[in-house]
């Protein structure tokens, strides 16, 4: 019997993120999924809460449903996977990390992982990087400078490059789990085109939110968890509806409101409340600060971790616990009695965060904060408190 680890969004759940889950889960199998919480690496909230997105996984192959953090889940490519491999890695039970990739070549990935570390290539990142162009840029070029296209082409790719990451955490932390990587089905990351059978998560969240069918998209039982959820107005959440509280805190802030959120250097700080100033939307804002080395993505989590108060130090003090969203039965079973050898606290409701220290009580409140925001986009918005009194799934 394998232990397989999944790292992902699942916003929303749908026929590729099934596929990836056959393709590695035979008899006797275990999937644990770390998955990030109500807001996401867009830097904008998930299309449905946390407990519902880990409902939909669990009804469809997954056993156990781990969060992970805010301070993580709204970082770039790096530090999300470094968090989501750490996860994994203080289970102690993990066999197999698995992921979805364009080329679906686990050898030419770890090359690629490899040739980050070399003394050339970072040398020539960090010359690209005085032109003025994004860290990824230099890096696939420096890359290409070195090691040729065919290494340099995995880093082209959204999937691809986060199972560079994952294999690069991996590394990092010296861990004995092995990556293994799953061709992507059809669709491309973000696409707005579909097959019949596949299509982005974008274009679900699309259509979710223009009210039009999408079912042929998603798993059925995975479907009739988001039907239920968008029935009783706990889905689709609308970031729009905190787009005016995050122009007012801007219109408010200083560059003292921006020390220590995370991905802020060079002055960044100072060219988004100077586009704030002179906008009247979140797109002006972004569209205005945006420069060559800052992607409109990169600006969007900025925005965000200053407006829910995430700072570097919510990373730097490391991974604060493991919190369990749900698991299914076979979890309960196979999984959770594994859970008394982590290296990190368990906690499966909120009262068991008292007992995990300083750092995980500090990084809980900082998940209850941002779950009350979170509530304020749902169609019918919830009281605060929620993240204290939600119990965890539990599918059997």
């Amino acid at each position: 019997m394998s232990v397989i680890g999944i790292i992902c969004e699942f916003n929303p759940f749908h026929n590729g993120h099934k596929y990836l889950i056959d393709s590695v889960k035979k008899d006797g199998d275990t999937v644990v999924c770390v998955m990030s919480g109500n807001f996401v690496q867009r830097g904008e909230s998930a299309v449905a809460d946390k407990r519902i997105r880990a409902k939909a996984a669990l009804s469809c192959g997954a056993d156990l449903v781990i969060e992970l953090p805010v301070a993580f889940s709204v970082s770039g490519a790096q530090t999300f996977a470094r968090g989501g491999v750490k996860l994994l890695d203080s289970l102690g039970c993990i066999d197999t990390i698995a992921f979805g990739s364009e080329c679906g070549d686990t050898e030419k990935l770890k090359k690629a992982a490899k040739s980050l570390n070399d003394s050339n290539v970072q040398n020539e990142i960090n010359s690209l990087m005085q032109t003025g162009i994004t860290f990824a840029a230099a890096r696939e070029k420096a890359v290409r400078k070195v090691f040729g296209d065919e290494t340099a082409d995995i880093l082209k790719n959204p999937n691809d490059i986060l199972g560079v990451e994952y294999i690069s955490a991996l590394n990092f932390l010296h861990s004995k789990i092995k990556p293994h990587a799953v061709s992507r089905k059809s669709v491309s990351h973000n696409s707005k085109n579909s097959d019949g059978v596949f299509a982005s998560a974008m274009l679900i969240r699309e259509k979710m939110r223009n009210v039009e069918d999408y079912r042929e998209f998603m798993p059925d039982k995975a479907f009739e968890v988001l039907q239920k959820a968008a029935e009783e107005g706990k889905a689709p959440s609308d970031y729009s509806k905190l787009e005016m509280p995050i122009l007012v805190f801007l219109r408010k802030a200083t560059a003292k409101d921006f020390i220590g959120v995370p991905d802020v250097s060079e002055g960044i700080e100072n060219r988004i409340l100077a586009s704030s100033h002179n906008a009247n939307t979140l797109a002006e804002v972004f569209d205005g600060a945006k420069t060559k080395r800052y992607t409109h993505a990169r600006i969007r989590r900025i925005v965000l971790c200053a407006f829910l108060g995430i700072k570097k130090s919510h990373i730097a003090c490391g991974m604060p616990y493991i919190h369990i969203l749900g698991f299914s039965e076979n979890g309960k079973q196979q999984l959770l009695p594994e859970l008394k050898n982590a290296k990190l606290p368990v906690a499966v409701r909120a009262s068991d965060f008292s007992s995990c220290g300083a750092v995980a009580s500090e990084s809980f409140k900082l998940e209850c904060t941002a779950t009350d925001i979170y509530n304020l986009t749902l169609p019918k918005i919830r009281n605060c408190g929620t993240e204290m009194t939600d119990n965890p799934v539990v599918i059997v």
